[in-house]
């Protein structure tokens, strides 16, 4: 086995295999600190900069182990990715007889019992939906992964996959008819044969707490975990050691319960006017919080009054009907796995009602759902716990992860005590790539009208870089208004630049038209703040409206923020402004992807320079050049 060294050197495997190598002094050292860190079976946190190769350097020294890997990845795009394209190539530069495999969650495979279970009910509400379902049957009968990835013929937001594949609550298990051709265990199956498993970090603390998933096996057998995109791990972790109960899931009762009633229970009428009850007092639950999405404090919800009384019912209704349930349970594996999760919700139901310390109660509506969630305010001690027992190593990698070059604040998250650091800086000439504009006369960023300054402000500049730009807003509101404000400001002067909006499309589907456009504006909100990568001339101009600080009406964050006061500590300055930083640097991050990529972040929050703290925002991005004159960002684009 070579070494690192001659593994990454310009005459090595690497630049052999792959068009286009090149040899980085960041990437090299990064390596060889992960190789450490697996080897002594330590814990270690790396921050890399766009461009320093983060990928190969952890991939290379995870094959070279010896040892089991789990990689964890932050989106199921990038585990594709990872899986699809960076592991294969690197695996057979370095000819490696490593055996890998990709695991996801299980809602991520065609289950053949529920599809057809789906198809002889008929349950589907338009053609459309019954088109998609003939598809997913023949998608089915051709696959051997049964990721539904791989069904390109179907939207991955079609209603259909709902009744096509299982969920922990409603798969039958080894009693399924189907169980020998079951996707989900031949993809665990493959996953413990594997010597690197690329997962993800919604299966991974899905199953850290639920032991559903196949990690749970996982897990002991391996060495090394790997968590790409580490910044994201303290939002997963604190939604997944958390419990969570919906109105989904009594609907999906309801559902499965009568269907499984009309296939094994016919006689049984009970089944089917107990489950239309159920569905209705459930529906009732959710309409007893308004009419609007968002999220809701306890004391808020608690506040409405036809909310307790609603709940109360819900639980009555659930327990009537798990009590039905429970005189069939004997007439079909089905009836009796529809039984066990009404008794399983009739528990949680009960549970939310209950206060318990280090928790928040708060509520989230969506249009059709509600759904009742108790979150730990602090996840450090769960999860250092899930890092004991069998000694391996720990390796957390990400762009972001660090404020002016410290990790204290993502340690203390985490309960990761204090590790062994390391930061690198992006190999990319920001000096001369890229700008940090900061435009003059913004009003206070809470000010009424303040999205059309932002679009008054940034227009100039949006003409010179001819289109080709992210406005990046940190909220659905102001990206509606700036959307709706450059939408008549372009039509109205006359410029035909292709305007694109987050929701018009899949995430995929509006990047695929924003490369393709060549001088496209694309207006979007979270989703388009990390994890896009858009090289070249598309994109010369990010616009961030707003330091993306978390809505303190946040339930959750109300709660911690309530917790950090009252033991003395300043939440602001601990958590609040260091996660803002972290989400800043990444909207910065779409910016310059490439050696050849020049562009403007254009910053129009005033606070930036005007309050103490806004140092420590421009501090911890990369090196540009900065200006507050309008002037200097429109010869930069001209490329004077």
């Amino acid at each position: 086995m070579s070494s690192l060294q001659e593994t990454f050197s310009p005459d090595g495997p690497l630049a052999r295999a792959i068009i286009g190598y090149r040899v980085r002094a960041q990437q090299v050292d990064m390596a060889e600190r992960i190789a450490t860190a697996i080897n002594g079976c330590s814990v270690f946190i790396a921050e890399a900069g766009t461009g320093t190769g983060k990928t190969f350097a952890y991939l290379v020294p995870a094959l070279q182990s010896g040892g089991k890997v789990i990689v964890s990845t932050g989106t199921k795009t990038l585990q594709d990715q990872l899986f699809n394209k960076d592991l294969p190539m690197v695996r057979e530069a370095l000819k490696a007889p490593v055996r890998i495999a990709l695991l996801k969650g299980r809602a991520n495979y065609v289950c053949p019992y529920h599809l057809q279970r789906a198809l002889a009910d008929g349950r589907f509400l338009t053609r459309e939906d019954a088109a998609d379902a003939r598809r997913i049957s023949i998608f089915a009968r051709l696959t051997h992964s049964g990721d539904k990835a791989e069904c390109l013929d179907v939207p991955e937001n079609s209603p259909v996959w709902n009744h096509a594949t299982s969920t922990r609550e409603n798969c039958l298990g080894q009693e399924c008819p189907d169980y020998k051709g079951c996707f989900v265990m031949q993809a665990r199956r493959e996953a413990m044969a594997a010597d690197l498993v690329v997962v993800n970090h919604h299966l991974f603390f899905a199953d850290v707490m639920l032991r559903d998933e196949g990690m749970a096996e996982l897990l002991p057998a391996c060495n090394t975990v790997i968590f790409d995109e580490a910044h994201q791990l303290p939002e997963v972790a604190t939604l997944f050691f958390g419990d969570t109960v919906s109105t989904a899931q009594v609907l999906d009762l309801a559902r499965d319960a009568r269907s499984e009633g009309l296939a094994n229970a016919r006689d049984c009428l009970e089944l089917q006017t107990g489950g239309r009850q159920l569905e209705k007092v459930a529906r009732d639950l959710r309409l007893a919080v308004g009419i609007d999405a968002g999220r809701f404090a306890c004391g808020q919800l608690l506040e409405k009054p036809e909310f307790a009384p609603a709940l109360k019912l819900l639980e009555e209704e659930v327990a009537k009907f798990a009590a039905i349930l429970e005189t069939q349970a004997q007439r079909a594996e089905g009836l009796e796995k529809c039984w066990q999760r009404a008794v399983e919700l009739v528990a949680r139901i009960a549970e939310w009602q209950k206060t318990s310390d280090g928790y928040v109660r708060w509520g989230e509506a969506y249009t059709q759902s509600l759904q009742l969630n108790s979150t730990p305010l602090d996840v450090a001690e769960i999860f250092k716990k899930q890092m004991g027992g069998h000694p391996r190593a720990w390796i957390f990698t990400s762009a972001t992860l660090a404020v002016q070059g410290r990790f204290q604040h993502y340690c203390s998250e985490l309960g990761l005590g204090e590790p062994e650091t390391a930061c690198w800086e992006s190999p990319f000439d920001y000096a001369r790539q890229a700008v940090l504009y900061a435009p003059l006369g913004m009003p206070e960023p809470n000010s009424f009208g303040y999205s059309d300054a932002v679009v008054d402000a940034a227009f100039p500049a949006l003409l010179a870089s001819g289109g080709r730009a992210f406005f990046l807003c940190t909220s659905l509101r102001a990206m509606r208004r700036t959307h709706e404000l450059l939408k008549a400001r372009l039509e109205d002067e006359g410029h035909e630049l292709p305007l694109l909006l987050q929701g018009e499309g899949s995430k995929n589907d509006l990047l695929q038209r924003f490369r393709h456009l060549g001088n496209a504006v694309l207006v979007g909100s979270q989703s388009f703040w990390e994890g896009v990568d858009v090289r070249g001339e598309a994109l010369s101009l990010v616009v961030i409206d707003k330091i993306p600080f978390a809505p303190p009406d946040d339930p959750v964050l109300a709660a911690r923020i309530e917790q950090m006061r009252q033991q003395g500590r300043n939440p602001f300055m601990e958590y609040q402004l260091p996660r803002a930083v972290i989400n800043v640097k990444q909207g910065a991050g779409r910016l310059i992807r490439d050696e050849t990529d020049r562009g403007v972040l254009m910053i129009c929050d005033p606070r930036l320079l005007s309050k103490p703290y806004g140092r420590r925002v421009w501090q911890s991005l990369p090196p540009m050049r900065r200006t507050r004159e309008l002037s200097e960002v429109i010869n930069f684009l001209a490329g004077r």
